[in-house]
Formats: C-alpha cells, structure tokens, sequence
C-alpha cells in the first residue's frame, strides 16, 4: 500500500465530487492507494474556529464521498477548548484518524500540551507544518527545533515533521534524537539525496512520504522515494509501511 501522507483540499471551483475525484485521477497515475487529507479552502494564518469547522466538515465531505482519503483534523490551538471538542467530534468519534497544525501558534506553546496528550489518548499522530525560511518564519511558524521539544514533553505521542522543516538537511539533525518524532518528505523540490539521508540518519521506519498535493506534484513529490538509492524493504516503508503502523491500519 501507498500513502501520502500529506494532501490537501483542492481549490473552490466545482462541486466536492470533482475537487476531491479529480485529484484521486491523479494518484491513480503513480499507484497511490491512500491520501491523508487535511485542510480545506481557508489559508488564514490563524482562523476562528468557525473557519476551522468548515474546514474540517470540506474534509469530511471528501471522505465520505472518496474513503480512501483519510482525514487530519485541522486545529487553532489559540482556541484550546474549541480545539479539543474538534478533536472528540472528528478524530474519537470518527472518521478522521490524526491532528494537523499549520502556523496559528508555535508548537511547542503550552496550548499544545492537552492537545497532545489527546492525541497520545486516541493513538493519533500530530502532522506539524514546519519551516526555516531564510527570508524568516511567519509570524506563528514553528520550527524543527520546537517540534523536537513538544515531542520531548510527550515521548507517548507521535508527531510527524512536516516537510522536514525545509531545510531537511538541518531537521533531520535537530530531531534525530526524538525518536517519536517522523520526517516527511513533502512539500520541497525534489532534490538529490534527500530520502537517503533520512534513512542514514533516522533510519529507514521515521521516513515518510507525502506530496502536499495539490500545491506540489504527486510527480515530482513520488520520484524523492522511488528514485532514491535505498533497498526495496526501506522503500517500502516509506512509501506507506510507517503510515500504515502509525495509524494502525
């Protein structure tokens, strides 16, 4: 099985079945079985939670119509409590099966304390956007470094590193010691040697593959792990193996 790990929902235009459909169309093309789905139209940085909802409800539309996508919830963790009933509505009383955070608030803010202990409680994993621009972060965006010390706070929960902090050289580094925490493929240009030293630093079961489709290629996304110079048995668990323990599929 292949899972992206790290997909969102397509633009406004169209009614939810072509969205969603005409995305799948495309995984279709580079065998991918599974698309953990997140977000919906929205890019305010930090949302109220009417926003957060109805982004959530556009990911519950998609699953329901298309079940192989599998649902993240979104969150503003400013909204602690609001954040929490988000969690019981979606991911304990289903369907969603993990948490994903943008760029509302840092993530190692102790806003994010309950939430993780939450998700530890339910077995779902944190997807956490992560940058280091050197241009500079957005105002709330949190860092491989401050993934590596909630994770450290919350040895119970699993996070997941998104877009390996985008310098993936450095966080990879930065958490290789918080083995709770996985890095993600996803989101960057595909760039010689990435995959492959993720596996020589992390080992090849904290590696996994997303594309951040439909901002980058399933394409170009894909080629970072089937082109990488790794064995068979590692490409296999990057490419859905590790996806498939976390969320205990």
């Amino acid at each position: 099985m292949v899972i992206d790990g790290h997909v969102h929902v397509q633009g406004n235009w169209g009614t939810p079945d072509d969205r969603m459909g005409y995305l799948l169309e495309y995984a279709d093309r580079l065998g991918i079985d599974r698309l953990c789905l997140s977000l919906g139209t929205s890019r305010d940085e930090r949302p109220d939670m009417e926003t957060v909802r109805r982004d959530n409800d556009m990911v519950r539309a998609a699953i329901e119509l298309h079940p192989r996508y599998l649902g993240f919830c979104y969150l503003n963790p400013c909204y602690l409590q609001e954040s929490l009933d988000e969690i019981e509505r979606n991911v304990a009383d289903g369907p969603f099966v993990g948490i994903k955070l943008w760029v509302a608030l840092h993530c190692d803010q102790p806003n994010l304390d309950p939430i993780c202990e939450r998700a530890a409680e339910l077995g779902a994993p944190v997807l956490q956007h992560t940058w280091m621009k050197v241009t500079g972060n957005l105002g709330y965006e949190s860092t491989p470094w401050q993934v590596a010390e909630i994770a450290r706070r919350h040895p119970d929960a699993t996070f997941i590193l998104g877009h390996s902090g985008g310098n993936w050289e450095m966080g990879y580094r930065i958490v290789q010691d918080s083995p709770n925490v996985l890095a993600e493929v996803a989101g960057g240009d595909p760039e010689l040697g990435q995959t492959e030293m993720g596996v020589a630093m992390l080992g090849a079961d904290r590696i996994v593959y997303g594309s951040d489709a439909p901002g980058r290629s399933f394409a170009t996304q894909i080629s970072k792990v089937r082109g990488a110079d790794i064995t068979e048995e590692e490409r296999a668990l990057i490419l859905g193996g590790n996806m498939q323990r976390v969320l205990g599929l």
